[in-house]
């Protein structure tokens, strides 16, 4: 196979392999309720089948970047899709909640394997600097509108099959992926790989877990909780355990060196707080859609695709040029404020808005991510010598996994706290429906549904309401994060190059 066709066979599977995980991890939100009633879990297993694979995700991204410099991306890959497959297979077919939520932490471990060795590969395959660029922006614009396409394809799965069927589709597609691959693609390693550091490896899950587990914590439970500290002091000290290691052991998991180059930490800073708001943006659309306008979950999947093919517009077709043009800072300044207008448009809507008056603000909001953070991916991998791409991108995709997990506890805690100070039940509901109903608009809907006709109605229209100002909260402060950002990324990226120039020789090694 010449290496044109090698070149763009990776980038095939690459965009194959970013397709499956992504559809997996939002499919999952529409099989709860189906597997609920088959295994009946309990609320803390509920949680756990939902935050496992995130969890193991997000714990094993720096290790497995390091590990795949160290023994090649393309084996790792193949490793991952395997594990993938095989893991979606006990997913599917699990007989208890306890085995259930195994088997979504093994697809977690499977999954970090997946992302850093997919850019790798990328990075080895595309030298050329506008040509990387624009398949940098197709693998971020499609796992992003994978996202989108995992309630439409979990809800048209779950109105023909039973609840496993939204796992037992990963098993073919990855199947494809590495069969492909085994033939394709090519390797991507460091020349002289070193020794793991078995001591870094638990140091930096444990920092990166105590982390994200204090913030999911604080979400769901508030910061005065015992395990939010503890986790969270853990996570700390741990994080900083490893990094000083990195800084001493001959052949670290990752080079702390990189964070001293103004092109990687203003990118890996940027998508990170990036993330923050995208994330909440998910999150509140897919409520707003479902509970406030009662919208069925494929109706809601597909009514969220404008700003996931928006994601991949930016992305792909736009960020290329743009760079050229304008240079890194400003183009993903320029996303950013596209993003912030999005979300500022989307706090003027309510209940009786059209829907096609709200596609406006799903593209404006969708293309102006997938311009910034298509445009921060590619300055990460390109701002690092290749050998070191698979430990920078995962780096990157952890301070993603992170600024995630902060954007849905911080604005998801501004909307509830708006929600509930707003909300005005009428005279005359129970306690206890009352209660439920200042919990949440799902509570709220659930014990308006045994109340009384009347009474009912009101109290479902005071929480729809109330959710609507916390939307509109939750949305503004999206909007003015989003400007700070573009304002921290022109001061970052502000002497990054236009183009990059790939300074090594490509190596891409045949696998046969």
């Amino acid at each position: 196979m010449n290496s044109s066709a090698r070149k763009w066979s990776t980038f095939a599977i690459c965009l194959l392999v970013a397709l499956v995980p992504n559809i997996d991890l939002t499919a999952l939100n529409q099989a709860v309720p189906h597997l609920s009633a088959d295994l009946h879990p309990s609320g803390t297993q509920i949680l756990w089948i939902a935050d496992a694979y995130g969890f193991a995700l997000a714990g094993l991204l720096i290790t497995m970047g390091g590990v795949g410099d160290r023994i090649g991306h393309r084996r790792l890959l193949l490793i991952g899709t395997a594990v993938f497959a095989a893991a979606s297979a006990v997913t599917a077919y699990a007989p208890s909640a306890e085995l259930l939520i195994a088997a979504r932490a093994l697809l977690g471990v499977a999954g970090a394997t997946l992302m850093p060795s997919c850019l790798s590969l990328l990075r080895r395959a595309f030298t050329e600097p506008k040509e990387r660029t624009m398949a940098v922006g197709a693998f971020s614009g499609v796992a992003g509108l994978a996202v989108g396409l995992g309630p439409v394809v979990g809800g048209a799965l779950l109105d023909h099959f039973w609840w496993g069927s939204v796992f037992m589709i990963n098993v073919p597609l990855m199947a494809v992926a590495f069969v492909a691959g085994a033939f394709v693609l090519p390797e991507s390693r460091t020349s002289v790989p070193g020794r793991l550091d078995l001591i870094s490896v638990p140091l930096s899950v444990a920092g990166v877990l105590g982390l994200v587990y204090a913030v999911k914590e604080a979400a769901a439970h508030g910061v005065d909780e015992p395990a939010v500290y503890v986790s969270a002091l853990a996570g700390a000290l741990s994080l900083a355990a490893f990094l000083v290691r990195q800084g001493r052991v001959a052949e670290p998991l990752i080079d702390i060196r990189l964070f001293r180059r103004a092109a990687f930490s203003g990118s890996v800073g940027t998508n990170m707080f990036a993330m923050f708001t995208l994330v909440a943006q998910s999150l509140i659309f897919s409520l707003f859609f479902q509970l406030a306008l009662g919208w069925s979950p494929l109706r809601s999947g597909l009514a969220g695709l404008p700003g996931a093919a928006g994601a991949m517009i930016g992305g792909a077709a736009l960020a290329p040029p743009l760079i050229g043009a304008l240079g890194r800072a400003r183009v993903v300044a320029a996303g950013m404020v596209l993003s912030a207008g999005g979300f500022a448009l989307f706090a003027t809507f309510g209940l009786h808005t059209s829907y096609w008056a709200m596609v406006p603000a799903m593209l404006l909001s969708g293309i102006g991510m997938g311009l910034a953070m298509t445009v921060t991916a590619d300055t990460v991998l390109a701002s690092v010598p290749k050998d070191r791409s698979g430990a920078a991108s995962a780096i990157s995709e952890t301070a993603t996994e992170l600024g995630g997990a902060l954007g849905m506890a911080v604005l998801g805690s501004v909307l509830n706290a708006v929600y509930r100070n707003v909300l005005d039940l009428p005279a005359g509901v129970p306690a206890p429906a009352a209660s439920a109903a200042r919990d949440s608009l799902g509570g709220a809907l659930q014990a308006a549904a045994n109340l009384p006709q009347a009474v009912g109605d009101q109290v479902a229209a005071a929480a729809r309401a109330a959710f609507v100002d916390g939307m509109h909260a939750a949305l503004t402060c999206s909007a003015g994060l989003a400007v700070l950002v573009a304002a921290f990324a022109l001061v970052t990226l502000r002497n990054v190059p236009k183009l990059i120039p790939d300074t090594e020789e490509p190596e891409l090694v045949s696998a046969r």
